[in-house]
C-alpha cells in the first residue's frame, strides 16, 4: 500500500461530510488511544486565582469617633500622637504596607470597632 501525503489526506477530508469526519475522528481516537478534545489551560488558572501574599491596609474614613481611631492607629503603627492625628485627618491614609492578609483582617476589625472604615488592597 502506498503512503498517502498530507495533501491527499486533506483533499479526502474536504470531500467527506461532517458525519463521516466525526466517525473518522472516533475511529482514530479508538485506534491510537488519544482524545481530540482541546487541552484545558489549567496552568494559567491557578496563578490568577491565587490569593495575594501581602496586602496594604488603608484607612478610608475616620468616622465620628476620631479619638478612638487615633488610639487604634497609634497602637498599630507605633507613631506619636501628632503623626497619628495627622494621618487620621487626611484620609485616605496607608496604615500598614506589605502585611499578611490575615493580619490585615484583624487590624481591620480593630478599626471598625472604633468606628472607622478601612480597605484592604492587594
Amino acid at each position: 500500500m502506498a503512503k498517502l501525503t498530507k495533501e491527499e489526506i486533506i483533499s479526502t477530508l474536504k470531500e467527506m461530510t461532517l458525519l463521516e469526519v466525526n466517525d473518522l475522528v472516533k475511529a482514530i481516537e479508538t485506534e491510537f488511544g488519544v482524545s481530540a478534545a482541546a487541552p484545558v489551560a489549567a496552568a494559567a488558572a491557578p496563578a490568577a486565582a491565587e490569593a495575594p501574599t501581602s496586602v496594604n491596609l488603608i484607612l478610608t474614613d475616620a468616622g465620628a469617633q476620631k479619638v478612638a481611631v487615633i488610639k487604634v492607629y497609634r497602637e498599630i503603627t507605633g507613631v506619636g500622637l501628632m503623626e497619628a492625628k495627622a494621618a487620621v485627618e487626611k484620609c485616605p491614609a496607608k496604615v500598614k504596607e506589605n502585611i499578611k492578609p490575615e493580619e490585615a483582617e484583624e487590624l481591620k476589625k480593630k478599626f471598625e470597632a472604633a468606628g472607622a472604615k478601612v480597605k484592604v488592597e492587594a
